[in-house]
């Protein structure tokens, strides 16, 4: 089988966030099955720097914002990747400082609708072999709102390949206005209820669901979310009535990277044989370098720990308010990682100044500390209000630290709450709460203190998230078939 696989990031090449995650470690999974892959991204001028070796492919002459690009195809190697890079390199659109989407400043880049309107007219190019290249893909998989006009573009062709666009997060819907649509020289007929109209623009994501053969999410649970009012971002009527092609397929995690058994950032490495010597030599590590002069004082108390984007979508607020009572109630430590919104920032600093024995906060992004967080911390919190998939709680549960999460998306199909009934039949490995407030996750988080007080429950908690397989090889499997079988499942 041959796949293009299209996205606007990729890692370790360029990387916002879980896209860039998945861009690399599902192709690569797929490769191993395989599958022979092409990934194409956009030539971003930070990307461009870190090629090892380029040729170029050839050249196309592709419509723009009321202008026609010349853009190059360039084809790479990588020793990350073990099949070819695909690069759209267009300096006039993609050679720039700052974020892929946004300007140093924050804001959008103003001509984001053009950037990836091109982008999406190079892969109809690719697929159906404008260059000569003796390769066509039987497969088009596509991803978020950066790719949303591939499907649709491809929808032009005599003769398409299998079409497959997957969201990310639906809250980004590449929303652009008619102005853009009429300068972009898009097909009239797409101006629609029933193409890409929304709300007197266009959307990208929309343009991405209503064309593609498959439309996929990042998780079972997510899947159904977004076909409701509250999640669907007012694309849930468009999402119910696409529902016969709708799939969530749960995000794997790259298990080489995270490994307690050999992972380089920790202090000591541990498996699920021999969890406890290992958790508390990574604990004190931990301690020590957030600050505690003396971190042997506290291992025996229990220490909860995030490593998070302060935003309110992850629940920064409800642990924030919680860490007093927390505090006063139980002899709970508390580990917090994180850089984002300045107010949340700011209270993490306080509770910190306030507590020094017991709140240790570093705000910013370590990943070497966050891997040994998720080592030496006892439970891990992540309330997110919402979660597509999340990557965390998986790291959590490989690394025997039971997760604290609020039931939603991803985050609903990974972790199964500590009742007694899943206790007694072996499928507990962490802790859920059903309301987005304080006192539901303190509540819970009172619970699973009560329970790290009982070493025989605890590590039967721990030996079950980390025998579980979270690897890619799963969701590579579900994916395969579902290109096999297009619009049927």
């Amino acid at each position: 089988m041959k796949l293009l696989f299209v996205a606007s990031e990729a890692y370790p090449l360029v990387k916002t966030g879980g896209l860039g995650d998945v861009a690399y470690s599902l192709p690569l999974a797929l490769h191993e099955e395989n599958v022979d892959v092409r990934l194409l991204l956009p030539g971003y001028r930070t990307l461009l720097h870190k090629l090892e070796s380029v040729r170029i492919l050839g050249w196309l002459e592709l419509q723009g914002m009321n202008r026609t690009h010349t853009v190059r195809l360039l084809e790479s190697e990588h020793a990350d990747f073990p099949f070819p890079l695909w690069i759209m390199d267009c300096p006039a659109l993609f050679d720039r400082p700052g974020n892929p989407y946004l300007q140093p400043e924050g804001y959008d880049w103003a001509d984001n609708a053009e950037r990836f309107s091109v982008f999406a007219r190079l892969a109809m190019e690719l697929a159906r072999d404008a260059l000569q290249l003796g390769w066509t893909p039987d497969v088009v998989h596509a991803h978020d709102w950066q790719t949303g006009l591939v499907p649709a573009f491809l929808d032009t062709l005599p003769q398409r390949p299998k079409r497959v666009f997957t969201i990310h997060n639906l809250a980004y819907g590449g929303h652009f206005s008619h102005a853009d649509f009429v300068g972009l020289h898009l097909p009239g007929y797409w101006w629609s209820a029933e193409g890409m109209e929304f709300y007197g623009g266009f959307s990208m994501l929309k343009a991405g669901i209503v064309y593609a053969d498959a439309v996929t999410t990042v998780s079972p649970t997510y899947a159904k979310e977004i076909c409701t009012p509250s999640f669907g971002y007012g694309m849930d009527g468009l999402l119910q009535s696409r529902n016969y092609k709708l799939h969530g397929i749960l995000n794997g995690i790259e298990t080489h990277v995270w490994n307690p058994a050999n992972d380089p950032n920790l202090a000591a490495p541990y498996s699920h044989q021999q969890i406890e010597p290992g958790k508390r030599l990574n604990k004190a590590a931990l301690l020590q370098r957030l600050g505690s002069a003396n971190p042997q004082d506290h291992l025996a108390y229990p220490l909860l720990g995030m490593v998070s984007r302060l935003v309110e979508q992850k629940g920064v607020d409800l642990v924030i308010n919680a860490i007093p009572d927390l505090l006063r109630q139980t002899d709970a430590r508390f580990a917090l990682i994180g850089a984002g919104h300045g107010y949340f920032e700011q209270r993490l600093r306080e509770l910190a100044a306030h507590y020094p024995e017991r709140v240790f906060v570093f705000v910013g992004y370590d990943e070497q500390l966050a891997h040994l967080l998720e080592a030496g911390a006892d439970l891990f919190l992540m309330p997110s209000r919402f979660e597509p998939c999340g990557l965390n709680q998986m790291y959590s549960l490989h690394y025997g630290t039971p997760p604290v999460v609020f039931h939603t998306g991803g985050l609903a199909d990974t972790v199964v709450d500590a009742t007694q009934a899943n206790l007694d039949n072996g499928t507990a490995n962490g802790f859920v709460f059903y309301e987005p407030t304080t006192n539901a996750l303190k509540g819970t988080l009172l619970r699973a203190l009560e329970y790290f007080a009982h070493p025989t429950i605890w590590q039967a908690l721990q030996m079950t998230g980390m025998q579980q397989d979270f690897g890619w090889k799963n969701s590579a499997t579900q994916y395969l078939a579902l290109y096999n079988k297009g619009e049927t499942q």
